[in-house]
């Protein structure tokens, strides 16, 4: 719950920042080449940041901890923050001095004026992302010693430096002269999501000092888990930046609104996925006893979190699948950022929704091996992942909208659906491999069905509602101008009125389905409300 509290405090403040981004920047070419030029440099924050150190730290760590080993936990925590400084300082430094060639590497599809901004953007933002991987480790050590919130909350500071930074100057600068300024807002943000965390950590830690060595077994056995899980998330990398490679050759709208409906996309996500993974890992590297007793502690840790999970995540899917034109619109769609591109977003955000509850569950099972203190698995089922995402990326973005006559700027959605694809091949393999370590782990059918079925129909109500208030006002014109014809738009109104009544009869809907069907999550909710209301 805490651990969700401040993810849905930083998120939501991220929300907040790409409205205002949207709304002084929308889908130009500054937006396109400031999008391109955060995700170069986010490289850094992906092989070293929290997902890595949650794999091969924090078990360590809260495993000494366990113990009541403080002396040995303070001596990990500062080998692990002077080789991670170390390590990140040269990165950034390479970073710095390659910064074209990476920029033609990740987005070969822009040229003259946005290819020169995404460089002098890549230059500014390399030593922010190192301030995030450091703030990261801040992030481990809180995590281990149970205090969850700090760490979640601390990107919201981040948040706030760019949301200060785009309101400040959005109505004295041009478009290319925002982005620049955006990206020295971003390293302030940087510097500030970890200075926030540091008082905390520090009365926390014990004798606390940064070292350079190896000598102890506990340090090795991070720095040897350290590597296959480095090569797992830079092959996920890897997959990031080709879909971002094939958005540039669509143009840079693409490429915006692409990142644009991965910030909507990544709320579930990391609300519901990493929440619950990352409460379970410290929770789960505590497990003792002899190899079958913690594999059924695993196990029944898993299930349990496997379907507080779906719950919250089918309908999320679903919410992006039939409604994503009203989420878009009532979360980003101002100034710039119009009702066309609010449709746009649900293209894509519909082809991400394939892959919602693959890519959220998919977490949890790679967070029970890396309890399992097994990195190699999960690396292994990330590259056969990679390789088929990148090639069905590349026919469904360059490719099939020319076979079946759509416009090329569609292709985006074929990247998103190639992801949710992939991610389903390896969940699927990634829940094999683990029943053998636990025995069979993962939700019954019928469970899912019950779900999808209560958040299909939810859905259908939700479309009811916006089809009766278009009928009533008309559709939105920015859609029809542009988009004559168009299945389901959007009624001439207010975003958040249409949100209030459409995603407020679908919330509704999918809770009172869920419960007569007998739902214990929905249950429990219904309990807790009630039980407020008497209070």
């Amino acid at each position: 719950m805490l651990v969700g509290a401040g993810i849905l405090l930083s998120r939501v403040l991220g929300l907040v920042r790409e409205r205002v981004f949207a709304h002084y920047l929308g889908n130009g070419m500054a937006a396109g080449a400031f999008k391109a030029a955060l995700r170069i440099p986010n490289v850094l924050q992906n092989l070293l940041g929290e997902g890595v150190l949650s794999a091969s730290f924090i078990p360590v760590y809260a495993g000494l901890l366990g113990k009541e080993d403080q002396e040995g936990a303070d001596r990990v925590a500062g080998a692990v923050f002077g080789l991670l400084a170390l390590l990140t300082g040269v990165l950034v430094a390479v970073g710095l001095l390659f910064a074209p060639a990476l920029t033609d590497l990740v987005a070969p599809g822009f040229e003259g004026e946005a290819r020169a901004l995404c460089i002098r953007l890549v230059r500014v933002l390399f030593p922010a992302t190192g301030l995030l991987v450091m703030s990261a480790w801040c992030l481990g050590v809180l995590n281990s010693h149970r205090r969850f919130f700090l760490s979640y909350a601390a990107p919201a500071a981040w948040n706030l430096a760019l949301i200060a930074t785009l309101w400040w100057f959005g109505k004295t600068r041009d478009e290319a002269g925002l982005a620049e300024a955006l990206g020295w807002g971003t390293v302030a943000g940087s510097f500030l999501q970890f200075a926030v965390q540091v008082p905390n950590v520090r009365g926390l830690l014990g004798r606390f000092l940064p070292t350079l060595g190896l000598g102890d077994a506990q340090v090795r056995q991070v720095m040897s888990s350290l590597g296959p899980v480095v090569l797992g998330r830079g092959v996920v990398q890897v997959s990031a930046y080709v879909d971002v490679a094939w958005a540039s050759l669509l143009g840079a709208r693409a490429v915006s609104a692409l990142a644009y409906a991965q910030a909507l996309y990544l709320l579930p996500v990391s609300l519901f996925g990493m929440a619950v993974s990352a409460a379970e890992v410290p929770e789960m590297a505590r497990e003792s006893g002899t190899p079958a007793e913690v594999a059924a502690a695993l196990k029944a840790r898993m299930e349990a979190a496997l379907s507080r999970m779906a719950f919250f995540v089918v309908p999320s899917a679903a919410a992006f699948l039939l409604l994503g034109d009203v989420v878009a619109a009532a979360l980003l769609q101002t100034g710039r950022f119009d009702a066309a591109e609010s449709r746009y977003a649900w293209y894509i955000l519909a082809g991400s929704a394939v892959g919602l509850l693959a890519s959220t569950q998919g977490r949890l099972y790679a967070s029970a091996f890396y309890a399992l203190k097994d990195t190699r698995t999960p690396l292994a089922f990330s590259v056969v992942r990679v390789a088929l995402g990148a090639t069905l990326a590349w026919l469904g973005a360059l490719r099939l909208p020319g076979l079946v006559g759509l416009p090329a700027h569609l292709g985006a959605v074929g990247i998103t659906l190639s992801s949710g694809l992939s991610a389903w091949v390896e969940f699927v393999l990634l829940r094999r491999a683990l029943a053998r370590r636990t025995g069979q782990v993962g939700l019954e059918v019928r469970q899912l069905l019950l779900l999808w079925g209560c958040a299909l129909a939810a859905g259908g109500a939700g479309l009811g509602v916006k089809a009766g208030l278009t009928a009533l006002r008309g559709p939105d014109a920015a859609v029809a101008r542009e988009l004559a014809g168009t299945f389901l738009p959007p009624p001439a109104l207010h975003p958040w009125v249409t949100a209030v009544a459409v995603l407020g009869t679908f919330g509704g809907a999918y809770l009172a389905l869920a419960w007569v069907a007998g739902v214990p999550q929905a249950a429990a909710l219904a309990r807790r409300l009630i039980s407020r209301r008497v209070r």
